[in-house]
């Protein structure tokens, strides 16, 4: 006798979603507190201090914007995939490999003007990550090749790859040893805005395009009818190969442009732990933004609240870093959690649900 059904739902309100997802925070909240409390903390203290830490001061708002700009952008490349149930789990390859394009660009043309040059950069940089998703795309439709597995085992290659030029071809002479690429140009670098760099504006016009280009335009609506299902796509004449091939080319590109921001915003040249785990976090996010573009802005900026906060508390409260991450972990716990139940039904049957067994199974 089965004791418990899980039944898909058909339909939910808006207000119900909302209660359920308000209700996870909470949860979240009170069984982190528990934690802090065990490891000897104030726990209204620690949330106070963490929320203070994101956008307490000037400073400190900034470096939580700063947190959000690749985690936006890498997250509209994951959704592009995941919009058709091409699970890609290579952002921090595509990632890698943008910034190895937009690099090998900044430190071959250093002396070009600032506006071609970045432009150049930027294209480089999709241009590899473009090529880095374009791979597991056509040994998935060539060949059905699990592209989970393929797009993982691509990212340590990427990020080998990148650390081979850091500490042979690519090491900076004048470094006195010291295994690190040369600093880009002033020109190589981006321009700053109200004292951030211009990935922030670059970040919102894609969460716009993006949009745009998910729900106005064909290609989009093939990208959604393949996600929902392969064979309405071929009964409806789709080149179901050709559009993941292309869907995927973006969605790398899309992490590859994060690349070239982090490189050129950031770092101001290339390191082997520039991609910071963005590609794998960027899976969450995009997920906790049921793979809206709109959406994705305000998770991204709400997880980079998050980062910002536990960052700080570790070095205000002297949390141990561990801890830190283990109370993230409890709020993405439950936070994700609630999707579940947002998703599906959950009822008790049988005798736990008060009816009465039947000789059968009462035999």
């Amino acid at each position: 006798m089965k004791l418990i059904q899980i039944k898909k739902r058909e339909d939910m309100s808006r207000k119900k979603e909302l209660l359920i997802r308000i209700v996870a925070v909470f949860l979240s909240l009170i069984f982190a507190g528990l934690v802090i409390k065990i490891l000897g903390y104030d726990p209204l203290n620690v949330f106070s201090s963490m929320v203070n830490g994101a956008i307490g001061t000037e400073i400190r708002f900034k470096q939580t914007i700063l947190k959000a700009v690749p985690l936006i952008i890498t997250s509209l490349g994951i959704l592009v995939a995941f919009k058709m149930k091409f699970w890609n789990i290579g952002g921090e390859g595509q990632i890698m490999m943008g910034a190895l394009g937009a690099t090998f660009v900044a430190l071959n043309l250093p002396d070009l003007p600032r506006l071609p040059l970045l432009g150049l950069m930027m294209l480089a940089a999709i241009a590899a990550g473009g090529f880095w998703a374009f791979i597991p795309a056509f040994f998935k439709t060539r060949m059905g090749v699990n592209e989970t597995i393929f797009t993982l085992m691509l990212n340590y290659i990427a990020i080998k790859f990148v650390t081979y030029l850091q500490y042979g071809p690519w090491k900076d002479p004048g470094s006195q040893g010291f295994p690190k690429v040369a600093m880009f140009s002033k020109n190589g670098t981006l321009p700053t805005l109200f004292g951030l760099h211009i990935g922030w504006i670059i970040a919102l016009v894609l969460v716009v395009l993006v949009h745009v280009f998910l729900n106005h335009t064909k290609k989009g609506f093939e990208i959604a009818v393949v996600g929902e299902s392969q064979e309405t796509a071929r009964y409806a004449g789709m080149n179901i190969k050709n559009i993941v091939i292309t869907a995927m080319i973006l969605s790398g590109g899309l992490c590859g442009l994060t690349g070239m921001i982090q490189a050129a915003g950031i770092e101001q040249t290339l390191t082997s732990t520039l991609s910071a785990g963005y590609g794998f976090t960027a899976i969450i996010t995009a997920w906790l933004a049921r793979l809206n573009a709109i959406g994705t802005l305000v998770v991204c900026l709400i997880f980079a609240v998050l980062l910002q906060g536990a960052a700080y508390i570790q070095i205000s409260m002297q949390i141990p870093a561990a801890a830190a991450d283990m109370i993230q972990g409890i709020i993405l716990f439950f936070v994700l959690g609630s999707e579940f139940f947002i998703q599906y039904k959950v009822s008790l049957a049988g005798r736990l649900a008060g009816l009465r067994p039947t000789r059968r199974e009462a035999a």
